[in-house]
């Protein structure tokens, strides 16, 4: 059982040994712990500090492409690589390394696939008390968006099963983090959390320049996945309610009309066919949207068998040779 621990940084130079010295060197249950950075353009020396504590692997872009983008090119780097486990962390020492071990012990147990480490928000001193509750907020939208019950949706402390990485996709350029998870909830796929605990702030947050970038970002994000799997739900929902307001506006103009005052009420009318209308076209979208919809999961499970039998080969490759090594150093029987 192989464990890669991925860091996305960005200029992380001043805290990404202390992050890395934090990590677990052994397990339980792990036959082998690997450690990856993604250095997401980095202008210092990030990548030179990596190096010399000894990380086994370092994705480099040449310009920073952001924490979405970084993710999933830490997936993609660790899954060809062997890992049957991967972990993200932050190069901020955020999240406690020793909690590593029992992050990981629901896919150990095969009970999920994606585990979320649950920050203890309300005991962490640095949050101030309109970020706790955006925090909060938050929080609950994606569950109801997700249909899990993930009570700290921000967070980036997470593991994943070499299966449940191989399903993953992140469109937006933002974060991963919402995202993923309202994706795996709407895919059925096993997620749970555990608590966790934090480490001091080492350095203000990066993800967000204020309270409402970070509040207009998320819920965009969390619009755009939720749109991407339930289409036709969501435009209902609005073309219910142009389709309500037209319909009121319509029984009002009858009412009008047959007590002979029909005349002046014409604007009512008008309204009312105008927002029908709206209904009508929005229904038809939400209809479109869930044949694309249909068409995706289709691409999604293509896309999935792909990348068993890319990111496969590898895999086998290496337990193989995991395997002949173990031959080699078994003593010869007579």
């Amino acid at each position: 059982m192989k464990l890669i621990i991925q860091i996305p940084c960005y200029n992380e130079a001043e805290t990404l040994e202390v992050a890395l010295n934090d990590l677990p060197k052994h397990i339980d249950g792990i036959d082998v712990i690997e450690y990856l950075i993604i250095n997401d353009g980095s202008k210092d020396n990030t990548v030179e500090v990596a190096r010399n504590w000894g990380v086994n692997y370092i994705v480099s872009f040449r310009n920073n492409k952001g924490l979405a983008r970084g993710f999933m090119a830490g997936l993609d780097a660790c899954l060809r690589n062997g890992a049957d486990i991967i972990v993200n962390t932050d190069a901020d020492n955020q999240y406690c390394g020793a909690d590593i071990e029992k992050l990981i012990q629901p896919i150990l147990r095969g009970e999920a696939g994606m585990v979320v480490g649950e920050r203890p928000i309300d005991q962490t001193e640095h949050f101030s008390p309109l970020k706790k509750k955006l925090q909060h907020l938050g929080s609950w939208v994606v569950r109801k968006a997700s249909k899990t019950d993930i009570p700290d949706a921000p967070s980036g402390f997470r593991a994943y099963s070499r299966h449940t990485a191989m399903r993953l996709n992140v469109i937006n350029e933002y974060t991963y983090t919402l995202e993923t998870i309202v994706q795996a909830g709407r895919q059925k796929m096993a997620v749970t959390s555990i608590p966790i605990r934090t480490n001091a702030e080492l350095r203000p947050s990066r993800l967000f320049s204020s309270m409402f970038g970070y509040v207009k970002k998320s819920m965009l994000t969390i619009g755009r996945a939720l749109m991407m799997y339930k289409p036709l739900y969501c435009f209902s929902c609005i073309a219910g309610v142009f389709g309500i307001t037209g319909i009121a506006l319509g029984i009002r103009f009858l009412i009008y009309y047959f007590n002979g005052n029909g005349a002046g009420h014409v604007q009512s009318l008008l309204l009312c066919t105008m927002l029908i209308i709206i209904a009508v076209v929005t229904e038809s979208i939400g209809l479109l949207g869930d044949v694309i919809s249909a068409n995706r999961k289709l691409l999604e499970d293509i896309q999935f068998e792909l990348r068993k039998m890319d990111y496969g080969k590898g895999h086998e490759e290496l337990r193989k040779n995991k395997d002949n090594d173990k031959k080699e150093k078994m003593p010869d029987e007579k």
